[in-house]
């Protein structure tokens, strides 16, 4: 008697695929081997400690709106005991990263005593988990720092894919909590934990049953979960099909704001998609589009920099059977606040990664993909890893400049000396980010004054600056966007803008001036579509 054959099945359009290290929400700064172990010491370990010695504190804290962003585990306190072991297990399994970071402290006392003359001795005084994955240097103001050997790091025992795990969740709204300060608990009921590297071929199988349907119990097996989670597991799955959407087959050029600084630009040869955090498909008030209304094949995937909320590894794992090329910024090449997105993605699965340098093109079909100078919003840092994107195609062009900050005007002068006119600018006016140390504290050798601190702020342009950019360039179209406004982006941002919130007021500003000049400007809020070229 042959054995019945099992359904085949598809991934329900709202299953969440949340990424962990240590069950922390995993972004680039916690993949990257160099940088890992100073957020599990400097962040992790703390509010851990913070939390189990007084968790009343916390819960008290996140009854304030404004604080939802900041070091508070947005836990009850009967999960102290909880939160307590996985503090004690992360002292046990995280042992070496926490020698690891210790390190790196050392290693900068050690360098602040370099006065200008060979660094050759000093090598022999580096920890010893340091040793070989360092070299010592002096820039040209003779200031010693080090350079991390990632690519070797990525290979070596520092890079700890036994940490990685996705907690599985069925989403059914937008709201969730905060998510870099509080970790995942084992015992969350409605969460499905899964303990695989993100480059796992079976995460692939998995996610390409959003569209393809098959038997649920191979994709189980491959993912090694446990017998007495297969109803749980099952819960993730449907026999209804999704809604289709057929690749983009008319003329010119269509472009669809999926929300936050995600954009798909089509043409009918080629599918281009921005920075992707897509929403999830469920039952809601506002229509947006979701998952269901990707290409079947994207090939272009534009990043513009690192941060969270434009390289978000819970969209791209997911899409990661769809992409045909990433394409990211070059990085400084082994400073620590600078790490390598194309080593991360390339270590997280991703085959075919490409990275472009400033005024650096690709030909894609019918136009070509162009590398732009990106400053601003990274606090003053020398992060490299940042590139605002010009898209040429069918003889239009747009500009996706992000959170670039005309700090310095007459780059755009120059910009526009070698590229010309833009049809469309989409600019980012986060005008009023969080300070220095909100995303970057945790790799600085010493706290910075709290003055210094609140100077060197992660905005994006203000009016005056936006229109600085929309002289030089002289778009057609302006667009504001990643502004975080969207519901979906709360987990990441936890922004809570109001009408009269100083961003949006910016906002309206840029717009006005540009409509009075015949330009047109929108702000985009969850779904919009527009067309280039399309007569």
């Amino acid at each position: 008697m042959k054995p019945m054959s099992q359904p085949a099945k598809y991934l329900k359009p709202n299953a969440a695929a949340e990424p962990l290290y240590n069950q922390w929400y995993a972004w680039w700064y916690l993949v990257a081997p160099a940088t890992a172990p100073l957020f599990v010491a400097n962040l992790h370990m703390k509010i851990m400690q913070s939390f189990v010695s007084m968790p009343a504190v916390h819960v008290a804290a996140l009854k304030n709106p404004a604080l939802m962003g900041g070091p508070y585990i947005n836990h009850g306190a009967e999960r102290a005991g909880e939160v307590k072991a996985l503090l004690e297990r992360t002292q046990r399994e995280q042992a070496s990263s926490l020698k690891f970071a210790q390190a790196v402290a050392e290693l900068d006392k050690l360098l602040a005593t370099a006065n200008g003359s060979s660094l050759e001795e000093l090598y022999r005084k580096v920890p010893d988990i340091l040793q070989g994955y360092v070299e010592l240097t002096y820039d040209l103001n003779n200031r010693a720092s080090p350079r991390f050997f990632e690519a070797l790091l990525y290979r070596s025992p520092h890079y700890q894919e036994s940490a990685q795990s996705v907690a599985l969740r069925l989403l059914e709204g937008d709201a969730r909590p905060y998510v870099f300060s509080t970790p995942r608990l084992d015992s969350q009921k409605d969460t499905l934990h899964v303990h695989v590297p993100f480059r796992h071929g079976a995460l692939d199988a998995l996610f390409a049953m959003r569209h393809t349907p098959a038997p649920v119990a191979p994709i189980q097996e491959a993912l090694g979960i446990a017998p007495e989670h297969t109803e749980r597991f099952s819960s993730f799955f449907t026999e209804e099909p999704p809604r289709q959407t057929p690749r983009y087959s008319g003329k010119g050029v269509r472009v669809r704001y999926f929300g936050h600084a995600c954009v798909l630009i089509e043409s009918k040869d080629v599918s281009i998609l921005t920075d992707p955090v897509v929403s999830y498909d469920f039952p809601t008030d506002l229509p947006r589009y979701t998952h269901s209304d990707l290409p079947e094949k994207i090939d272009y995937v534009l990043i513009t920099h690192g941060h969270a909320d434009h390289l978000m590894l819970e969209t791209l794992l997911p899409l990661r059977n769809r992409i045909g090329t990433i394409v990211v910024p070059s990085s400084d090449g082994g400073s620590l606040a600078d790490p390598s997105l194309k080593l991360l993605l390339q270590h997280v699965g991703f085959r075919h990664v490409v990275t472009l340098g400033e005024l650096e093109s690709l030909d894609i079909p019918g136009g070509s993909l162009m590398g732009m100078p990106f400053i601003g919003e990274h606090g003053d840092l020398n992060i490299r890893a940042k590139l605002a994107h010009l898209v040429r195609l069918e003889g239009k062009s747009l500009l996706m400049a992000a959170d670039s900050n005309a700090i310095e005007p007459r780059l755009y002068d120059h910009v526009h000396a070698a590229v010309g006119d833009v049809d469309a600018l989409f600019i980012g006016m986060e005008s009023e980010g969080g300070p220095l140390s909100w995303m970057y504290g945790p790799l600085l050798p010493a706290p910075l004054p709290r003055k210094q601190d609140q100077s060197r702020r992660l905005n994006g342009s203000n009016s005056e600056r936006a229109i600085e950019i929309v002289k030089r360039l002289h778009p057609s179209q302006v667009c504001v966007y990643a502004m975080g406004r969207e519901p979906w982006m709360g987990h990441v941002m936890a922004m809570g803008y109001q009408e009269n919130s100083p961003q949006i007021l910016e906002a309206r500003k840029l717009m006005a001036w540009c409509q009075e000049r015949g330009i047109a400007a929108s702000l985009p809020y969850v779904k919009a579509e527009s067309f280039l070229g399309a007569e």
